[in-house]
């Protein structure tokens, strides 16, 4: 807390005096007397302005004298002027007729100041909350069902992949000793853990989701591409709204949100959010589902608007997960390399055990140690946005912690093989970034700032890994009966600490040249420092305790002391440059290259041995080098809808990989570089609106991603055993990458009454499509999981304010389906899956007592 309240106290300097202040209230209708929600409703003469929520209601502050005009305006809609004057500036009511000739108006913040999707040069998706809420979804999981680009892959919320066209994170089991290339910012503050992930959204207003490096624009760096989160924020108007969610598995999720004035210059919000639901795998050795969900966040705001000019804005949250969750069922064995003897199935013959099920759908497992995944997020945040000159100057200060305690079955069976698997962890995080946005000149604007971080993660106490009794015989590598001496491995494990201490900074900046009012450049910069440091202290303990020279030689086989220390710190320049061109007001071009950097890695896993040592040379990993090329092309055939098209290629020297080793110690896998790495695809999406009662929305992308050079992989899984621990898989498929992903929805809806209230009916459904793709950082084609694709709906009565009732309903069809392969622990030969989730199904209850913005 020391470094923050500097922080804080810097971000404080930028407010200024207050002066008095008007609340502008209102609702945006259409022709029938539905809501428009989304509406922008923006002051005449200022760049002030506010976006209708839900139930087309806005609030707006100002300054301004009256009367004053409004311009209020919504995709697919005629903009609509309306004056307001001191009499009605608390009913203010607008009625939207609709014109085709409009142009989609959805406003985004990627380039850090509002304007127009379809005007930003930059391969761009929106989600609103409301779709996500409505939807009966609550975390990414969610998002890359309507974005194809976007992959999540999570064993259990550490071990969480967010990808975006391939590239980000490593695929399978996290390493905490590298840089995410995903940038993860909710409200402006960027989330170091990968966790943050697949907590419950609280209280979100939208999703942005920048595809491609965007290091020139954000304070981390970030590779591949961000997602730029917003949530709702208080309003000086009350409001509060509360929702309740029952469905099948005894889902059961509780939202609430209340918002207002303090004082004249004071506004509040706070936000909850509860779920529930049982487990939808089934252990026959503790007689219980597991797999349920136990999460609760919350989250509150206070808004100080001293001026016109300046608003400051402190926020603190927390989450707070505790399932019995995230089991893996085994999904097959496979024939190993090694002697039959080393085979999986003469093992567990060997220890008279057989699987509760070979089919994974069963959902059945007999582990015999716990699942827990207690998972910890929270922090507090500074926001001060001060308009000065043509532009508006942001300091955001932050701080947060994330506290992780799992406990993990590795081996997936009823074996007692590892009977301890558990990386308690903690992490704190403190951040500052200074950002200045606006125009410089009438042909010159932009956006120029600095930020640091700084992260502490260590052990907590210690990480562990423990044998079993039957870990002897998955463990043997020989044919002599001194593996078969009692006690020999029961109970040895290893106990691990560790400290990971990071510092990056770096100053960013992006112009934009107006050569003409069509054509325009964009030069980018970034200057990045990174300094990494790591204490890695591994023990061995427990075991037989003996001075057998030859039972200590096969102790030492399974697991082994490991010490290192090392230090780096590394400087490097990225950049990029976008040329845009208007063809015509429906029609924008863009072409971009860009070079971006991902900083060096530090093994944190444990290192594999060569010769009885550890390969020290693993310790650090050189750091990602990235060269993209992207051109693209965004339409407005009409105007009530878009088509966009972009198409890319990203080379990658010294890509970063996570990949597993047969070593038990190793378990969780290692980091290594493949030399080089191309990703290339194309992305076509597009919406159109019909008219105010029908919506429809589509994308597809395409997705080539291969190693171009990596020649010291390590085999997959079936050659284990073989003649070398390592093969050269150049040219062979990234993992988790389809090479065809497809999205489309519509809603169709019309104006009613339900309970003698206004509001829509109406009826939604989506779709969602995905290819096979490799589940193995080295391919193999037994670790690929099958195509599919998901349905899911809703249906029901959306008011503006008072109830709102609606079914839904995921996985229509109750797809069986793979969402990721892991191979177990020591490469016996059986590996596992992350199952998707069965049909589930529910009702939602929503009631709105006031406008809440």
């Amino acid at each position: 807390m020391k470094k923050v309240l500097p922080l804080l106290f810097f971000s404080v300097l930028l407010g200024t005096a207050a002066f008095a202040q008007k609340v502008i209230t209102g609702v945006v209708k259409g022709e029938k007397g539905s809501p428009v929600p989304g509406a922008t409703i923006s002051l005449r003469g200022s760049t002030n302005h506010a976006i209708a929520d839900g139930r087309g209601q806005f609030s707006l502050r100002t300054y301004a004298p009256f009367p004053l005009t409004l311009a209020v305006s919504s995709v697919g809609f005629a903009t609509r002027e309306v004056e307001v004057t001191e009499q009605n500036q608390n009913s203010v009511e607008v009625v939207l007729t609709v014109d085709n000739r409009q142009l989609n108006e959805i406003s985004v913040t990627a380039r850090r100041r509002n304007e127009k999707i379809q005007n930003v040069p930059i391969a761009i998706s929106v989600v609103r909350g409301s779709v996500i809420e409505d939807a009966g979804a609550f975390n990414v999981n969610r998002v890359k069902e309507l974005i194809p680009t976007v992959q999540l892959y999570s064993s259990n919320p550490r071990n969480t992949t967010l990808n975006i066209r391939g590239l980000g994170s490593t695929f399978g089991l996290t390493n905490d000793g590298i840089d995410p290339g995903v940038g993860f910012y909710l409200d402006g503050v960027y989330y170091a853990r990968p966790a943050a992930t697949t907590l419950d959204f609280v209280d979100i207003e939208q999703i942005e989701v920048l595809r491609g490096p965007q290091g020139t624009l954000f304070g981390k760096n970030t590779t591949a591409g961000a997602l730029n989160i917003t949530t709702r924020k208080p309003s000086f108007s009350p409001g509060a709204s509360a929702e309740v969610s029952y469905g099948n598995y005894g889902y059961i999720q509780a939202k609430a949100s209340v918002t207002g004035a303090i004082t004249s210059k004071l506004a509040g919000r706070i936000a909850f959010s509860g779920t529930q639901r049982d487990g939808t795998i089934y252990n026959i050795s503790s007689e219980k589902y597991v797999n349920d969900i136990n999460n609760i966040g919350g989250r509150a705001q206070l808004l100080y608007k001293p001026s016109e000019n300046v608003s400051i804005t402190l926020t603190g949250d927390a989450s707070k997960q505790r399932p019995e969750g995230y089991a893996q069922v085994v999904a097959g064995v496979v024939q190993t390399k090694r002697a039959a003897y080393r085979q999986f199935e003469s093992i567990i013959a060997d220890l008279n055990y057989q699987l509760p099920s070979r089919n994974a759908f069963d959902r059945r497992i007999d582990h015999n140690t716990t699942w827990r995944s207690g998972n910890d997020l929270g922090g507090v945040s500074l926001n001060v946005d001060a308009k000065i000159g043509n532009g508006t100057l942001t300091s955001t200060s932050a701080w947060r912690y994330w506290n992780w305690d799992p406990s993990n079955d590795r081996d997936f069976t009823g074996l007692a093989v590892l009977s301890l698997s558990q990386a308690t962890s903690k992490h704190q995080q403190w951040s500052q970034e200074v950002r200045y946005a606006g125009n410089f000149s009438s042909k010159l604007s932009g956006v120029i700032g600095a930020f640091v971080i700084g992260q502490d993660l260590k052990t907590d106490p210690v990480h562990i890994e423990e044998s079993g009794d039957a870990q002897w015989r998955f463990s043997q590598s020989t044919t002599s009966e001194l593996w078969k001496t009692p006690g020999l491995l029961d109970g040895y494990g290893i106990r691990t600490t560790s400290r990971l201490q990071t510092l990056s900074a770096a100053v960013f900046g992006q112009l934009d040249w107006a050569i003409t009012d069509r054509l325009h450049v964009l030069p980018g910069l970034r200057y990045n420092y990174d300094d990494k440091k790591v204490d890695f202290n591994r023990k061995t303990y427990g075991g037989l305790e003996t001075t057998d020279p030859a039972l200590l030689a096969l102790k030492a086989i399974v697991y082994t002391d490991q010490v290192f220390n090392t230090k780096t710190d590394d400087t490097n320049f990225s950049g990029q440059l976008t040329v845009s061109f208007k063809a015509s007001n429906n029609i924008n071009t863009y072409a971009t290259f860009s070079s971006s950097y991902k900083p060096v890695g530090l093994n944190l896993g444990g290192l594999p041995t060569a010769s009885g040592q550890p390969m020290l040379e693993l310790a650090v990993i050189k750091p990602e080098k990235v060269q993209h090329y992207e051109v693209g092309i965004k339409t407005t055939p009409t105007a009530s809808s878009t088509l966009n098209l972009a198409v890319y290629n990203t080379d990658i020297r010294d890509f970063q990989t996570q990949v597993q080793t047969a070593e038990l110690g190793v378990n969780r896998g290692y980091l290594a570089n493949a030399e080089k790495v191309q990703v290339r695809g194309a992305e076509l999406d597009g919406n159109i609106r019909f008219n105010n009662n029908f919506s429809l929305f589509g994308a597809v992308a395409y997705t080539d991603g291969k190693y171009k050079s990596f020649k010291n992989a390590p085999v997959p899984l079936e050659e284990t055993g073989g003649p070398s621990a390592f093969k050269d898989i150049s040219g062979g498929r990234l993992p988790g990458i389809s090479k065809w992903t497809a999205t489309l929805g519509g809603e169709a809806s019309t104006g009613g009454k339900f309970l003698g209230q206004g509001g829509r009916y109406f009826l939604a459904l989506d779709g969602y499509y995905r290819s096979e793709f490799s589940s193995s950082p080295s391919p193999s084609p037994y670790l690929n999981v099958d195509g599919y694709a998901l349905f899911n709906g809703r249906l029901g009565f959306r008011a503006t304010k008072g109830v709102s009732v609606f079914v839904w309903g995921r996985n229509l069809f109750n797809k069986d389906y793979y969402e990721q392969l892991l191979v177990a622990a020591g490469n016996a030969g059986h590996y596992a899956a992350v199952l998707g989730d069965p049909r589930t199904y529910g009702i939602t209850l929503r009631y709105v007592f006031a406008p809440a913005n």
